[in-house]
């Protein structure tokens, strides 16, 4: 109790940031993306100015020069010319826009990532730094638990996804955002056979929570079936006990999740109903290349916001449980929560939701 009274004192003071802070980016080649636009940008007012049109492909992977041609250097041009480099905070790319860069190398040297992660960058990028295309970048902002989110001091923006199977499950997302409030359980689930490190930072956030709103399973089985839920961490399908796909949660607007899961923001694709996580010698029964988990299952049972990878990140790469959860409680934005727990830049992330969903302070 004292620890977490500590936090608490601690916890930056935060400013609540508008629909200025935020550059909405939607591909005007797809519909799916243009209707997405159109119903997010009112509910939170973001200025006609911080629109920022692309025309590519929505081919889910795309190569590197697509990426550099058409999207970071029309994102790049929509902040100068809109003026908006050092306002905006927040990048939301819309389903529709690519999710992936395929490239060479593997292992901690790949250069191959997600969209999202690498345009993060852009702000450094803008002000002349150049990075290397392998491997990923330390996040200035990582582990940043007492530090408001403010340009020049962190240079990035937190880039955040409105995307899920489908236009109905992204407008569903966004209506839970705004009607999230500071309520629920925190459901965090250790697995009896995994990583003792990963298991590690699942307990820390357990502790660093009021012991009051935590649900903590540290035993073989897995949690379903759980209610009033407001966060979740666990280690989805790498947990061998995981038999079923859906949790069958009862999860409260404002909702977020994340597992210690490869490859689960590797589509926004819909699987059949009927497929079930399998394992990597069935490749008969892959969906989407992998037999791993997927990030937009929890926006189809009804949570608000989720984080996935869209290739290998190893457990290292992965959002860190332990300074999401506790950031999100007290008070932190979508954003900043995930953004506070993800090592690693211009690598696997995606995050899902709406950046400025708050749950407000405790």
């Amino acid at each position: 109790m004292l620890l977490l009274l500590l936090l608490l004192l601690a916890a930056p003071t935060l400013r609540s940031q508008t629909g200025e802070n935020v550059l909405l980016v939607v591909n005007r080649q797809d519909a799916a993306s243009r209707e997405i636009g159109d119903y997010y940008r009112p509910r939170r007012r973001i200025p006609i100015a911080n629109v920022c049109y692309l025309d590519t492909a929505a081919d889910e992977e795309i190569a590197w020069p697509v990426y550099l041609e058409r999207i970071e250097q029309p994102v790049g041009d929509c902040l100068k010319k809109a003026g908006l480099q050092e306002n905006v905070l927040y990048i939301v790319t819309t389903l529709g826009v690519p999710l992936k860069i395929a490239g060479g190398g593997s292992g901690v040297a790949a250069e191959y990532g997600s969209v999202d992660s690498e345009l993060a960058l852009l702000y450094a990028k803008l002000k002349g730094s150049r990075f290397q295309r392998a491997g990923g970048i330390a996040n200035p902002f990582f582990m940043k638990r007492d530090a408001p989110f403010r340009h020049p001091q962190f240079p990035i923006y937190l880039v955040t996804r409105l995307a899920a199977y489908d236009v109905a499950e992204v407008k569903a997302m966004i209506d839970r955002a705004l009607a999230a409030r500071n309520r629920g359980k925190f459901v965090i689930d250790l697995s009896s056979e995994e990583d003792n490190q990963g298991n590690g930072w699942l307990r820390t956030a357990a502790i660093l929570l009021p012991a009051g709103r935590v649900v903590l399973d540290e035993s073989a089985q897995v949690l379903y079936g759980q209610k009033e839920v407001i966060g979740y961490a666990s280690w989805g399908s790498n947990d061998p006990n995981r038999k079923r796909r859906w949790l069958g949660f009862q999860w409260l607007p404002g909702a977020i999740a994340t597992e210690f899961v490869s490859t689960n923001a590797r589509t926004m694709k819909r699987p059949p109903d009927n497929w079930m996580y399998t394992d990597w010698k069935d490749r008969m029964n892959f969906f989407a290349g992998s037999p791993q988990g997927l990030s937009a299952d929890f926006i189809h049972e009804g949570a608000t916001g989720a984080s996935g990878n869209t290739y290998e990140p190893f457990l290292t790469g992965c959002v860190r449980p332990d300074y999401l959860l506790p950031a999100y409680f007290q008070g932190r934005n979508l954003a900043e929560s995930y953004y506070v727990a993800l090592p690693l830049l211009s690598w696997q992330g995606v995050v899902l939701g709406d950046p400025l969903c708050s749950l407000g302070k405790p």
